[in-house]
């Protein structure tokens, strides 16, 4: 059993659903929910490459923590298509206090197995990962 220093376990098909998103771009995003009896990281939702910003923040619980991946398309000032992967950190303060524990303590860890991140952000309400901030840090 992984103690509360060294994280989570991540489950396999949590670094085989972000290598799709980065390689194959299958996804637009990626939802992880950390399940206590498992003891371990799981990909609770998977976004069709179709879907928007907005469906991605809706697909986030209110009050409970998750990580997530979301995959950001944008245009350059020289016209240049481009993506940054972004690597989110969703702990809403309405959550319980053990899941911020949780989510915190095993963060850096799920980061590790993740390879190909570009931007990271912590957000405690939508206002913290809205579209302006995620375009702000995209450039």
């Amino acid at each position: 059993m992984a103690n509360a220093a060294s994280g989570m376990a991540v489950n396999d098909d949590c670094k085989l659903k972000f290598l799709e998103l980065k390689a194959k771009r299958t996804h637009r995003y990626i939802i992880f929910k950390i399940d206590e009896k498992l003891k371990q990281v799981i990909v609770e939702k998977v976004g069709e490459p179709t879907l928007s910003y907005e469906d991605f923040t809706a697909a986030l619980p209110a009050d409970e923590c998750r990580y997530a991946i979301y995959d950001f398309d944008f245009v350059t000032e020289e016209n240049c298509q481009k993506s940054k992967i972004f690597f989110i950190a969703w702990s809403p303060d309405t959550s319980r206090v053990r899941s911020k524990m949780l989510y915190a303590s095993s963060k850096d860890r799920f980061k590790r197995e993740l390879d190909g991140i570009q931007v990271e952000l912590q957000a405690t309400d939508p206002t913290e990962m809205g579209l302006d901030v995620i375009r702000g840090r995209a450039y």
